[in-house]
């Protein structure tokens, strides 16, 4: 797959935010270029300022692991944009093809009934499951509550990445919604350094960019994320204001897929919240486009006063 402009977008990028005075070099007068010069990250490589700009032009192709090494550090990398850059070299050589897991197609993709127990017995807190184009694929009772209004839009299987940009709810369901929407963004990148065939992830990014100035420039910028463990903020409909932690762990039996669940501190109002959410999700019944039956706990449509 030729990937020549992604390389070279991501290498400019990465080159561009890093001033002269963070390299440890003098910053030497005027300059015309944001960031570092293609011949000082040559330098800090320690090879040919042709050699470099071979690789800036997005030729990956045969480069060896000491060399991607030497750059990921002239461009002070961390350890999501090395996976990165690393993705992208296997990319350019073929060698994902190889390497890369064989992926089930997600829109026939059906949870193995371990798999709705194991969300089931998750009862204190949300559980489901997403791919890397950020589709919600299962979910436990307290996960299809929370999620509510995700489940309710039409027409597509409920996914993260529409309703944070292209749904009015998602501004009002994250507090922090600026900060969401750069790791969202950064997530979907990642995935496309990691799984560059996903045309279903490469149709989602050309809507998002058609409808969202905010996706747009976002996806321009190039920045990547890891996205394990941590705590999001959110305004619920129903219980409010909430404050949640969340480990995501990847599933060794289903490449490319991701169970996340969230949790309050015991004892917390984010806790009682949860509490209150369950309480209401033990008597809805799941409906409409996106339910799934990664729940077998039967669901109203009664939903309690915050």
């Amino acid at each position: 797959m030729d990937n020549h402009d992604e390389v070279r977008e991501f290498l400019t990028s990465r080159r561009g935010r890093i001033t002269p005075e963070q390299a440890g070099l003098p910053a030497g007068g005027r300059r015309r270029v944001s960031g570092l010069r293609r011949s000082e990250v040559a330098a800090l490589a320690d090879v040919s300022v042709e050699y470099y700009a071979k690789l800036e032009r997005g030729n990956l192709a045969g480069v060896s692991p000491a060399v991607l090494e030497a750059v990921a550090r002239a461009l002070r990398l961390d350890d999501a944009e090395r996976a990165h850059l690393l993705n992208l070299a296997h990319t350019a050589t073929g060698a994902d093809a190889l390497t890369r897991p064989r992926r089930r197609a997600t829109r026939s993709w059906n949870p193995h009934p371990s798999l709705r127990w194991t969300l089931d017995a998750v009862t204190g807190g949300l559980a489901f499951v997403r791919n890397g184009r950020m589709d919600l694929l299962a979910a436990n009772a307290l996960g299809r509550a929370f999620y509510a209004d995700i489940y309710a839009g039409g027409g597509h299987r409920p996914n993260l990445a529409r309703f944070i940009f292209l749904d009015p709810a998602g501004r009002r369901f994250y507090p922090d919604w600026d900060l969401v929407a750069d790791t969202t963004v950064a997530i979907l990148r990642t995935e496309a350094g990691r799984d560059p065939h996903d045309r279903s992830l490469h149709d989602l990014v050309g809507e998002l960019s058609t409808r969202s100035d905010d996706f747009r420039t976002r996806w321009g910028s190039h920045d990547v994320r890891r996205h394990g463990t941590g705590d999001k903020r959110f305004h619920h409909p129903v219980v409010g204001d909430v404050t949640l932690a969340y480990q995501s762990l990847e599933m060794a039996a289903e490449p490319g897929l991701m169970l996340t669940i969230y949790t309050a501190e015991p004892g917390s109002p984010a806790d009682e919240g949860l509490r209150l959410l369950a309480s209401w999700s033990a008597d809805d019944t799941p409906r409409g486009p996106g339910a799934d039956t990664s729940s077998t706990t039967p669901h109203t449509g009664a939903r309690p006063r915050p």
